[in-house]
């Protein structure tokens, strides 16, 4: 045992520098993303999906960073990350739309100005849409229509489309002071 502490000391105290450094890092970003959450009054689920972007985020960093202090050199770094990224290419390429509604449920937790319990209307010139925010999934918003029609709207579309507040009735949020 002594002996692997004295051949990968090095490769030991950086994995171990790197941990830390990366912890330091995922708790500021927790912490930024928990304070954007409650500045703005958004829903704690929304902050938790959050948290979970961030910790695949220090994750892919992690295995980056570790493979080199363990002596993965850069044209096999390059190798293996070409070759992961052109196999997630393709396979991004065959699901675009859910991409691109992570990507802006992402940009709606930081900028959205609507929340749950808002009523908005959605000027679509095919189908117009007038409802109340139920929910803020991390690929669509549930809408509840007068009528009591739940709506699955994507989070891409939402982002497109203008949008109307037609009134702000926010529902008290029995999950916020759990963070």
């Amino acid at each position: 045992m002594y002996e692997v502490f004295t051949n990968y000391r090095d490769e030991l105290i950086y994995t171990l520098a790197v941990i830390i450094l990366l912890m330091i890092i995922q708790f500021v970003l927790r912490k930024a993303a928990n304070k954007v959450g409650k500045r703005s009054e958004i829903n704690i689920t929304r902050t938790r999906l959050m948290f979970k972007y961030i910790n695949i985020l220090i994750f892919l960093i992690a295995a980056f960073l570790l493979s080199f202090a363990w002596g993965v050199g850069l044209s096999e770094l390059a190798l293996i990350f070409s070759s992961t990224f052109a196999v997630i290419g393709v396979a991004l390429f065959a699901i675009w739309s859910i991409l691109s509604n992570i990507t802006s449920g992402i940009i709606m937790f930081f900028s959205f100005p609507y929340k749950i319990g808002d009523t908005i209307k959605i000027h679509d010139k095919d189908l117009p849409i007038e409802a109340e925010i139920e929910d803020i999934k991390a690929f669509h918003l549930h809408l509840r229509t007068s009528d009591g029609e739940l709506i699955t709207y994507p989070n891409n579309l939402i982002l497109q489309k203008a949008v109307s507040l037609i009134e702000t009735h926010r529902r008290h949020d029995e999950g916020k002071d759990a963070l």
